[in-house]
């Protein structure tokens, strides 16, 4: 982990320049295989920043190729999903959007060159069969009993297999390698399986789809990749990655390297836990603004160059770094808002407050800069007048002597106007708070009172113009830093009951015009972003991106 003023390990990228100044290699060409079986989430952005961003760095390129082997599980609304999110996060890639399936054909070529060659075998063992004869991390495995099938019959039960004469799960293709391989990947791995299913890109074609294995390194070959860059769960996969390529006549020889995969606290980034949260309707889809995906963060507010920043904070290794403080990654998307957020008054939990020395006639309107830093953004118009709202939590009617904002008898500053002094509360039949009586002091516009100091500040929004929104205020999902760490433990109980809260607010005017994906800081409350699907004109829905606090930067700091 680093900081801005520090450059962020990458080994890969040291490694990569090495070579290319060393001539081993003349272009890098990545590529980036994701599954369509889901959204993408925060661990996908950091292979797309590592595999895209080396391309981009380095003078290569990178290919957008899914790994579209399990059709079952796969949907077009994935692939939209998938390309969309690596264009909004600023990538774009080399040539078209392949498919694994797009080399079926030649796979099934090279599957056949393996049976000529005694290397593959049909096997009729059941799926538990095939587990049992594979053995343990601590025992060999055995050969299965079809182990020694002749060429002629392999050949002829694997275009029988392909033409779909048998049921699913009846027969499989095997390499045939090593039954007592320390390495389990290598003992006999399935190439190939018998599935009726109905293919999103080639329909009906095929009744046998290969495995993720015997589809990487070939598609990585074809397609001329140098480097086959994926996370160190596939490190035992490499010899056996090594060894189709080693063993097929394929035009290139790609290399795998392995680097360790982002784990972020207080989140999940498993596809079929966060399937299930969809399924199970305890978020609002895929792109929920709670849910760690790429569409549910850039629903949320995220930006694409905070999402980046954070993947180059966090670098690169092969050192399992354990858990990253997700404070990081808010850190990255307020250091970017701060600067490019404009200002907007909001008040999330409305409490009325008259003005009674003002007439009700009496309006003023200031001009006030969008941003405090930033001359190039327009000014904005916030209307005052005898009515208006500040927050419920700026007033305390039993104030203790450090609360500095406004309590009967004292006095307090509105953000950008006069001194108000609360002079009598209002209360309903149950003793509730309902409205505030204040007075102005008018000599207090842009300077200091007479005589006293009023040292706190609180936001407003005038009564008669402000705009009435939905603010949706998000917290992480879970309630513990690892939720699905104890295995006997169901994640779900982990679940923050408090992750969404919804506020009926008030803004300031020109909040009204706020187009879907627009964020400004509301100030003393946070970033927000309006929603880009419920937002309508006239009618903003906010979700809160981050609060104001930055606990990164003062652990930051301290170090």
């Amino acid at each position: 982990m680093t900081n801005e003023t520090t450059p962020a390990p990458n080994f890969i990228r040291n490694q990569v320049r090495d070579e290319i100044e060393g001539g081993q290699v003349s272009k890098i060409v990545t590529r980036f295989p994701p599954e369509p079986n889901g959204f993408l989430h925060i661990g996908h952005a950091k292979s797309i920043c590592l595999n895209f961003g080396l391309a981009k760095q380095l003078g290569g390129e990178c290919h957008l190729r899914f790994d579209d082997t399990n059709p079952a599980k796969e949907e077009q609304a994935y692939i939209d999903a998938i390309k969309e999110d690596v264009s909004w996060l600023g990538f774009q890639w080399a040539g078209p959007v392949r498919f694994a399936s797009d080399y079926f054909d030649q796979l099934y070529i090279w599957a056949q060159h393996l049976i000529r060659e005694g290397k593959a075998y049909v096997d009729d063992l059941s799926p538990d069969e095939i587990r049992e004869y594979r053995g343990t991390l601590t025992a060999p495995g055995k050969p299965s009993p079809y182990r020694e099938r002749s060429v002629d019959e392999n050949l002829d039960l694997f275009e029988r297999m392909r033409t779909g004469e048998f049921a699913e799960g009846g027969k499989v293709l095997r390499a045939k390698i090593d039954m007592a391989s320390p390495n389990i990947n290598l003992r006999d791995p399935i190439l190939y399986r018998v599935r009726h299913a109905h293919h999103h890109q080639t329909g009906d074609k095929w009744k046998i789809y290969p495995s993720y294995d015997f589809t990487h390194g070939q598609s990585d070959a074809i397609e001329g990749i140098t480097h086959s860059i994926c996370t160190l769960e596939f490190e035992d996969h490499r010899p056996l990655y090594e060894w189709f390529l080693n063993n097929l006549p394929v035009p290139t020889k790609p290399r795998q390297i392995e680097f360790a995969r982002l784990n972020l606290d207080y989140t999940l980034t498993s596809k079929r836990k966060l399937k299930l949260l969809v399924d199970e309707q305890i978020v609002d889809g895929w792109d929920d603004p709670r849910m760690p995906t790429i569409s549910g963060m850039r629903r949320r507010g995220y930006t694409p160059a905070s999402i980046r920043k954070f993947c180059e904070m966090i670098g690169v290794t092969r050192a399992d770094g354990g858990l990253v403080d997700i404070a990081m990654l808010t850190h990255a998307i307020r250091s970017d808002l701060e600067d490019s957020a404009p200002r907007a008054m909001c008040v999330l939990k409305p409490l009325k407050v008259v003005l009674t020395n003002v007439p009700e006639e009496h309006q003023e309107v200031y001009d006030v800069p969008g941003h405090p830093a930033r001359d190039d953004m327009p000014m904005r118009k916030v209307p005052f007048g005898r009515e208006l709202y500040i927050d419920q939590d700026d007033f305390m009617e039993d104030a203790p002597k450090k609360f500095f904002r406004l309590a009967p008898g004292k006095e307090v500053r509105l953000r950008n106007s006069y001194v108000i002094r609360c002079d009598d509360v209002v209360k309903n039949a149950a003793g509730e708070v309902t409205e505030l009586h204040c007075s102005v002091d008018f000599d207090t516009l842009g300077k200091n009172p007479e005589g006293r100091k009023v040292k706190g500040v609180i936001h407003w929004v005038s009564a008669a113009h402000g705009v009435p929104m939905e603010v949706r205020l998000y917290d992480n999902l879970f309630m513990v830093e690892q939720p699905d760490r104890d295995k006997d433990v169901d994640f779900l109980e982990h679940l923050n009951p408090d992750s969404l809260m919804v506020c009926q607010a008030i803004g300031e005017p020109s909040l009204a015009n706020a187009a879907p994906e627009d964020r400004f800081q509301f100030e003393r409350m946070g970033y927000f972003c309006a929603d880009r699907h419920a937002s309508k004109p006239g009618q903003p829905v906010f979700n809160r991106t981050v609060g104001l606090k930055d606990s990164w930067a003062k652990i930051k700091q301290k170090g």
